[in-house]
């Protein structure tokens, strides 16, 4: 099960820098003119967790096998993009494919590095793309309630559920806000998502800041956070600089480099676990000899769609799951210990995967 972020922003805003950072690749060209990114990059990253790697240490694995999540860094995106201004419209689509919106805002002020409004200010730009998925959504609404017409006036259910969250969204749209802010039931989620809204997505700001406000942000990141918790979404404050600088360096170099800059960790880290919080993913484990394996799976799935992960065969056949909770395989030893202390439990249908859970899959062919 894959998810993808798709990197958004205005040009010049560090999205291609942070791209190659996040990618550890030069494969995204950064450059000080508009659009110079014109066909979307993408890029899968590792999710680092050190939970694995003690896990494989435990367990003696051959390989280790992190979960990944793929990152799009698409073309700087300007006002009128909706109209097809820039090289909006054949990116929209871009945006579309993608589980959530990494909206890329310059926190920084430098002079040899042209901003396409004249001015810096991160709010403004936050609402300009805003603006422009919202009228890229509320045009696309409007086609297809048009087209959904005629299937209605025969009674088809799926034509009146579509056009029933259709038209709820093109009431907020109308209104200026994003299809986020729709209450969307339970069981119209499934329905909901097929919509593929660019404004439906969850949204992460990315506080692009100079190197000297990497640790604490500065004023400009702080009227980001603002924003965003005013609108219920997420924000990390990162130097897209410092992150490419990182992702050049070697792990011990890079310990080097964190400490002399004042940081904890890589901006790279907060960025995933944002990104897993937005997006309410969790990660459990299988551990073995031949390798140890991490597995992303959203909150709340039971044992049977966990199993589905790894093969559909594992789901179809799903008999029950054997689950040691992490704590519990770290401070025993391992698995064999953990059974024999009674913490290797069996678990049928019902169970509901926790985060950090190792697990063994039991299953018919």
């Amino acid at each position: 099960m894959g998810f993808k972020v798709g990197i958004v922003g205005l040009p010049n805003v560090g999205k291609s820098t942070l791209f190659n950072a996040l990618t550890r690749t030069a494969a995204a060209q950064a450059a000080n003119f508009p659009f110079c990114t014109i066909e979307p990059n993408v890029g899968d990253v590792a999710v680092p967790d050190p939970r694995l790697d003690r896990l494989a240490a435990i367990a003696k694995s051959r390989q280790i096998i992190p979960t990944r999540m793929t990152f799009v860094d698409i073309a700087g995106l300007v006002k009128g993009a909706s109209k097809g201004e820039g090289l909006g419209n054949q990116f929209l689509a871009n945006i579309r494919e993608c589980d959530a919106i990494a909206h890329v805002l310059r926190c920084f002020e430098d002079g040899d590095i042209t901003h396409v409004e004249g001015r810096v200010d991160p709010v403004a730009d936050a609402a300009t793309i805003e603006t422009e998925l919202m009228l890229a959504d509320l045009e696309s609404v409007e086609k297809r309630i048009a087209g959904l017409q005629r299937k209605i006036k025969g009674g088809d259910k799926d034509a009146l559920d579509q056009d029933r969250l259709l038209r709820a969204a093109q009431e907020v749209l109308a209104e200026g806000r994003p299809a986020r802010v729709v209450a969307v039931a339970d069981e119209d989620r499934k329905q909901w998502k097929l919509l593929q809204l660019l404004t439906a997505k969850p949204v992460l700001y990315v506080c692009n800041v100079e190197e000297a406000s990497a640790a604490g942000g500065n004023a400009l990141s702080a009227r980001v956070g603002e924003m965003a918790a005013a609108e219920g979404n997420a924000h990390v404050v990162i130097s897209a600089r410092i992150e490419e600088e990182i992702s050049q360096l070697d792990a011990e170099e890079q310990v080097m480099f964190l400490e002399e800059m004042g940081l904890e960790e890589a901006g790279l880290d907060r960025l995933i676990r944002a990104g897993y919080a937005l997006l309410h993913l969790q990660t459990y484990f299988t551990v073995g000899p031949k390798e140890a394996r991490a597995w992303t799976i959203p909150a709340g799935t039971a044992a049977p769609q966990a199993a589905g992960v790894i093969h559909g065969d594992f789901e179809r056949g799903f008999i029950r799951a054997e689950t040691i909770a992490y704590d519990d395989y770290v401070a025993l030893g391992g698995e064999a210990a953990a059974r024999e202390a009674g913490k290797l439990r069996a678990e049928g249908k019902g169970y509901v995967v926790k985060d950090g859970d190792v697990l063994h899959f039991l299953f018919n062919t």
